[in-house]
């Protein structure tokens, strides 16, 4: 294969071991596309997987190329392939359930108990990632976006359908009084949805003023940096509080403490954010009425995110704060990791 493209690949091989390295390119089987990706988005969990070989009890155990959050242009299609074309920009949808598990065929499918998602080490073998040059995926992950979407503004799909997924879980924002707790790549798409879907007045807070200036550019009203303004809550802290519907995204105890503070009585706390054991203060929550309601990942909302970027009802560039080629793939996750000055730092693969 001396006259195979070039296919780079992020890979890590363990705990702070991470390598651009390459490999030969697969060609696309039945059902399948190959994918010139054009850019990736760096994920909390891939930091977490560099920094610190897992996330909880899910350790990296095998060689893994990271990246779940990535788009490109379709370069070759395998048999029985319909309905896409070489040339077209896609999303790739890291998600993949089996289809035929009991909560498949109960209409979880979020739940599956095979899932396989792309860059993840849940499971042995570890289901390798986005983060290459070409991508071979099955047909049914990829959704087309217009010509002329921003490859970078495509990548984001996955982060913005998990926080789609978590405002249907959380329902009707229209008119709402809307509180987002964590500025980051979550934060910040939470924010558009809220605004996209109606809120009446969204407050975000983080302990970062660069993070919150992004979420500000995203929609929200009002911005708290609970670190250097304790009391910037306050105004919704009144009475038993003014909040409706809290997205809480950084699963930082504090920041819980303040969501709950700040919501009115049978108020919903949507909890997307996720971290080891976190104390809740159970009692207020129970002497509130608060509707707890925890949400992960997505299905049908990857969809819909693609469509929401592609007609740009909802923009994601504002949270892009840095792009490196992938030749810089230890510098850019090492900017990643500093939350002081970025929020979505994305590689670039394939020249567009």
């Amino acid at each position: 294969m001396s006259d195979a493209p070039r296919n780079r690949i992020v890979r890590l091989h363990a705990q702070e071991d991470l390598r651009l390295e390459t490999q030969p390119p697969s060609d696309p089987g039945p059902g399948e596309v190959r994918v010139a990706v054009l850019a990736g988005g760096i994920c909390g969990s891939d930091l977490h997987y560099w920094l610190e070989g897992g996330i909880g009890t899910i350790r990296v155990q095998e060689p893994i190329i990271l990246g779940h959050e990535a788009a490109g242009r379709i370069e070759a299609i395998g048999p029985g392939v319909t309905g896409l074309a070489v040339g077209q920009l896609v999303a790739m949808n890291p998600s993949h359930p089996c289809g035929t598990c009991e909560f498949c065929t109960q209409g979880l499918p979020i739940h599956c108990v095979a899932m396989k998602f792309k860059g993840s080490a849940m499971y042995l073998p570890h289901q390798q990632g986005m983060f290459r040059d070409l991508m071979v995926i099955g047909a049914g992950q990829c959704f087309v976006l217009p010509e002329g979407t921003d490859p970078g503004a495509a990548a984001c799909a996955e982060p913005l359908a998990v926080c789609l997924h978590a405002a249907n879980r959380g329902g009707d924002l229209a008119g709402k009084t809307v509180l987002v707790t964590g500025a980051g790549p979550i934060g910040a798409l939470c924010v558009a949805v809220a605004r996209q879907r109606g809120a009446a007045e969204i407050i975000v807070t983080d302990i970062q003023d660069a993070t919150l200036a992004i979420a500000r550019a995203m929609g929200a009203d009002h911005a708290v940096n609970t670190a250097t303004s304790p009391d910037g809550l306050a105004p919704w802290q009144a009475g038993k509080g003014r909040v409706d519907l809290v997205f809480e995204c950084s699963a930082a105890a504090p920041a819980i403490r303040d969501a709950i503070s700040c919501l009115r009585p049978r108020g919903t706390l949507v909890q997307v954010g996720v971290a080891g054991p976190t104390p809740m203060p159970l009692n207020v929550m129970v002497g509130k009425e608060i509707h707890f309601i925890g949400s992960q990942r997505f299905d049908a909302e990857f969809a819909q995110a693609v469509a929401l970027i592609g007609s740009g009802a909802i923009d994601p560039r504002p949270m892009i704060t840095a792009t490196f080629p992938a030749d810089h793939a230890i510098e850019a996750f090492n900017i990643a990791r500093d939350r002081s000055r970025s929020v979505k730092v994305q590689l670039s693969f394939a020249s567009a």
